[in-house]
């Protein structure tokens, strides 16, 4: 019995209905399975179900490509967290008229309504069909399917792909698509291998959600820090500075002061102690830590392990450099909690495909952080630097957009962790303990653990939709013990302490470029880098204007002036463009009544009131980290 006749006999098919889960296991509606099998249907309302139908979308596009450029090499074609993409090696440049052509001829394709069809080849069989059709990356992927099993491929009228599937039983479910662009992207990710074209897509079962999509992309990509930073001088970049290396205009770099500042202080009142440390150090610290072997390709090295007596590399992280702070001295259990503090700039040799904007860079700074304590501590500080977050999240307005990963290794790829299993059971015991004390709803992340610990993620999605991590909280004794940190604890005994690392408001550079996107660029009072801009509207209110700004900058307030020769109308446009939170109108009514007519950001004229007034106005909303700009 296949999944389509299981579901029809419950009562459970309707004609939304495009897979189906099997036991847990998504399957195509064509799957033979067992008469007691636990089955429910997928439509585009499930998570699954749009996989599926998003994955044969992605074949639709490789049938449409190899269509018009049959010379085209196919790679890979996944569904992704939103829409699909497909890789392909081809020397024609898949332009914005290209796409459209595709599109066309995934639109035939779509209206012959071709079947899915599954088979299986063993191994040499499945090579020959690979060799026929000249696609040498599918062979690459062959080899690395484990000798004896059957390899399955999925057919749709003449086109034929190597896929594990699961996909819809035909292509005219698919009611309406989009590609949305062409990118290069090196075969598995790697830069020393070739470089491919991607194309993106986007599928929907229903014309007008489809539309609705396309409409709220306009919008996201109004936000695009990338596009919006840089239309409004937050930050530029330079080609032959380098890719992922941005230069902060005074704009940027005021606000991200702003916000060092602003959480440094905050830290310091929690109890938190500064440290400056080394921005490189030599690879013998990063041996004991373990980031040599477990980092290096992440890291700018500087040197010849072979040739040089010395090999220094960047720091991709601070905390075996904190650890020094501890191990200055002896230490007892009164030492502790010990909570470290650090502005830190890192160094991480990020590949170049994964570069954007603020958000995925190669030289960043991070309110970065590693509190020492006992096994008893744990929990209290564990809940301190979350409360920390909290606070910092809800200063930015991202308390609502933020949501939770619990961040596990993965035992099946010991390789890339250290410790045994009974350290990171403990250590993820521990700490799933703490999170559902605190009553944190949270996804788990198998594999996303860091190497020497678990962690919680702070999560977030740009306007695109693409997840972030703005912050990390992990816990760690794994560290303490490959540095030999020990402290006498009350019974005269020596013990090793727990590390939690952790960040307070994350990467300085990404908070920035979610903050332009979040706000449109209108950056929240409290930390925007020009708080209020002086309008004089003429010569006879310069005067006035120069000393309001002498005082309002006396109070702490970042003020300008537009004594430019320009009308009152085009000084307001402009400052409505730069997204000023607040505009003082000064005419001669204003002068001789000593007032300010004021234009809030987001409420326009709001009307004269008394210097004194809006000075208090602005100092309450400064001082209570006011958002709504």
């Amino acid at each position: 019995m296949t999944a389509y006749e299981m579901l029809k006999e419950k009562g459970l098919l309707t004609k939304d209905t495009l897979a189906a889960s099997v036991n847990g296991k998504t399957v195509d509606l064509a799957q033979e399975i067992g008469d007691n099998a636990d089955i429910s249907p997928l439509t585009f309302e499930d998570k699954e179900g749009k996989r599926v139908l998003w994955h044969t979308c992605s074949h639709v596009l490789a049938a449409a490509v190899k269509r018009l450029y049959p010379s085209a090499k196919l790679a890979i074609g996944p569904s992704i967290d939103e829409g699909f993409y497909y890789d392909f090696d081809s020397d024609t440049p898949f332009t914005q008229d290209a796409l459209a052509e595709i599109e066309k001829e995934m639109e035939k394709i779509i209206k012959e309504n071709p079947k899915e069809e599954k088979f299986e080849l063993s191994r040499e069989n499945a090579k020959k069909l690979m060799e026929s059709r000249n696609e040498p990356y599918k062979l690459l992927l062959i080899d690395r399917i484990p000798e004896g099993e059957l390899i399955s491929f999925y057919s749709q009228g003449d086109f034929v792909d190597l896929c594990a599937g699961p996909h819809l039983y035909s292509v005219g479910a698919i009611k309406a698509f989009k590609l949305t662009q062409s990118t290069g992207a090196y075969w598995e990710g790697n830069s020393k291998n070739k470089m491919l074209q991607r194309i993106y897509g986007i599928a929907f079962t229903k014309k007008d959600d489809l539309k609705e999509y396309l409409e709220m992309r306009a919008e996201a990509e109004k936000r695009d820090h990338n596009k919006l930073g840089r239309e409004l001088e937050f930050f530029t970049t330079v080609d032959y500075i380098g890719q992922g290396l941005p230069i902060l205009l005074p704009k940027g770099a005021k606000t991200i002061q702003l916000l060092q500042r602003f959480v440094e202080d905050e830290e310091c009142r929690r109890g938190w102690q500064i440290t400056k440390t080394p921005f490189f150090a030599k690879s013998d610290l990063y041996k004991i830590s373990g980031h040599w072997d477990h980092y290096k390709d992440g890291m700018f090295i500087m040197g010849d392990e072979e040739k040089d007596d010395e090999v220094f590399a960047l720091r991709p992280m601070t905390c075996p450099f904190q650890y020094q702070v501890f191990l200055n001295r002896a230490r007892s259990y009164r030492d502790l909690p010990m909570r470290l503090n650090e502005t830190s700039t890192l160094f991480r040799n990020e590949s170049s495909g994964e570069m954007h904007g603020l958000i995925r860079v190669r030289q960043f700074t991070i309110s970065e952080g590693h509190l020492i304590c006992t096994p008893e501590q744990l929990e209290e500080e564990f809940r301190g630097c979350l409360d920390l977050v909290l606070y910092m999240m809800k200063a930015l307005g991202f308390d609502k957009d933020i949501y939770y990963r619990f961040s596990q290794w993965d035992p099946d790829n010991r390789d890339k962790y250290i410790g045994t299993p009974e350290q990171w059971d403990e250590a993820q015991s521990t700490m799933k303990r703490i999170l559902d004390d605190l009553g944190i709803k949270y996804s788990i992340g198998i594999g996303e653990a860091a190497f020497y610990g678990p962690k919680l993620d702070v999560q977030m999605r740009n306007v695109h939709g693409k997840e972030d991590t703005l912050v990390t909280i992990q816990i760690d004794q794994m560290l303490a013990e490959n540095f030999g940190m020990e402290y006498v604890d009350r019974d005269g005994q020596k013990k090793t302490p727990y590390i939690i690392h952790r960040t307070s408001i994350g990467c300085y550079e990404r908070t920035l470029a979610y903050l332009i996107e979040k706000y449109a660029g209108a950056i929240p009072f409290w930390c925007a880098p020009e708080q209020i801009r002086l309008l004089p509207i003429g010569d006879g209110q310069l005067e006035y204007a120069k000393s309001l700004e002498k005082k309002l900058s006396a109070l702490n307030f970042r003020v300008t002036v537009d004594d430019r020769n320009e009308k009152i109308g085009y000084k307001i446009r402009e400052g409505q463009v730069e997204k000023i939170p607040y505009m003082l109108i000064l005419g001669e009514k204003e002068v001789n009544e000593g007032t300010v007519s004021v234009r809030r950001r987001t409420k326009g004229d709001i009307g004269a009131m008394s210097v004194e007034d809006f000075i208090s106005k602005a100092a309450e909303e400064a001082e209570n980290l006011a958002v709504d700009f």
